[in-house]
């Protein structure tokens, strides 16, 4: 599971998530865990993560 831990509101990663796991919150990008797959099927690592400008998606 990833989440966003700064009020960065770029999108970046948004159009990245294969899945559509990541939704615009009040005031973060919201990654839902549940649907998070972290990438497994589609890259080696998470997109998200590799496309984040501030670097504030982090494994929790």
């Amino acid at each position: 599971m990833f989440l966003c831990q700064t009020e960065s509101y770029c999108a970046a990663c948004e159009p990245e998530c294969p899945v559509n796991a990541i939704s615009a919150g009040d005031d973060i990008y919201v990654i839902e865990a549940a649907t998070c797959t972290e990438c497994s099927g589609y890259a080696d690592s998470p997109a998200c993560m590799a496309v984040c400008p501030a670097d504030c998606i982090v494994q929790a």
